[in-house]
């Protein structure tokens, strides 16, 4: 047996394997040893073809490296150039759409299927960017925190894409905004005792089907809560009455939740976005909170939808 490492193949002792009639090349390595087998003709050439190819590119496009840039190629391609152009053609779209969205008013938005879908693709952009570090990034809300949940029907101020688009514009209990949406519900802390605020907390768990309804709660509703949530707890969207009927609630719906809303009650703000976010970014977010599952069909008022809340709240009785 050959030694190990050893060189068995030197010029004067050239031997050949007889079933290939191949050359060994002489390396030997454990008993092992290596034949000088030519390669492909097909790799051979693939071989040489990816170095004149390697040699084009280096001539057409950027390549070497040098010490204050690299080389630029006859072509005069970068990668930043293609995306710039790409970003500009991105830009040439956008603005597009962004000029049909300002011509067009809000509330005909959803009748132009085409339009509605860019302008839900560019509102849940913004959401993304404006509105989840309140609403969550799947706009669930919070209970705890007193966020709304935007995926349910159940709206405080009306939920068709103008009334959104006025929310969004004007906010909620914003300071310095004569338009903002304001309510603010009374503390009857002091003024119920304790079986006066379970009574309550009864008959109001009672308007959704989850308790028995009672005389005493009832008779406490009709005197202090009636004329703003309505007879039958339906509330009223002109004043931003909550529904209490639904079973959709905003602070929670355990007795103790509600019994801590009647006596001591939270009340959330929400910032304006006029001035904030250009009118058109405006319009998208409303047709994106429009489009998650609560949205309702637009109702016809008037040009000032302030106004039309005016109007509303005058004719209540």
């Amino acid at each position: 047996m050959a030694n190990e490492g050893s060189d068995t193949n030197t010029p004067a002792t050239k031997r050949i394997d007889e079933p290939t009639g191949t050359e060994f090349v002489g390396h030997e390595w454990d008993g092992i040893e290596e034949l000088d087998t030519p390669m492909p003709r097909w790799w051979l050439w693939t071989f040489y073809l990816t170095i004149v190819w390697g040699v084009i590119y280096m001539v057409l496009y950027p390549a070497w490296p040098l010490i204050e840039k690299g080389t630029e190629g006859v072509l005069g391609w970068t990668s930043r150039g293609q995306l710039a152009a790409e970003m500009d053609l991105a830009d040439q779209a956008r603005a597009s759409v962004r000029e049909q969205l300002a011509r067009t008013p809000i509330e005909q938005i959803t009748e132009d299927p085409d339009l509605l879908q860019k302008a839900v693709a560019g509102g849940s952009a913004a959401f993304k960017v404006n509105c989840v570090q309140c609403h969550g990034s799947g706009a669930a809300g919070s209970q705890t925190l007193g966020y709304p949940n935007l995926n349910d029907d159940d709206w405080l101020w009306g939920g068709d894409i103008g009334a959104i688009e006025y929310t969004l514009v004007h906010g909620i209990r914003q300071q310095g905004d004569d338009n903002t949406r304001f309510s603010a519900m009374p503390a009857y802390e002091g003024i119920f005792d304790d079986a006066q605020t379970d009574a309550m907390v009864a008959h109001v768990l009672s308007l959704s089907g989850k308790a028995q309804p009672n005389a005493v709660g009832a008779d406490l509703y009709d005197v202090n809560c009636a004329s703003c949530h309505a007879a039958d707890g339906t509330g009223d969207r002109s004043i931003g009455a909550p529904n209490l009927a639904d079973a959709i609630w905003l602070y929670g719906e355990t007795p103790a939740q509600l019994r801590r809303q009647i006596l001591a009650p939270r009340i959330g703000m929400m910032p304006k976005w006029e001035g904030r976010l250009d009118p058109v970014t405006i319009k998208m977010l409303a047709a994106y909170v429009h489009s998650l599952g609560g949205g309702e069909d637009f109702v016809e008022v008037s040009a000032d939808y302030a106004d039309a809340l005016t109007v509303e709240a005058d004719e209540q009785p």
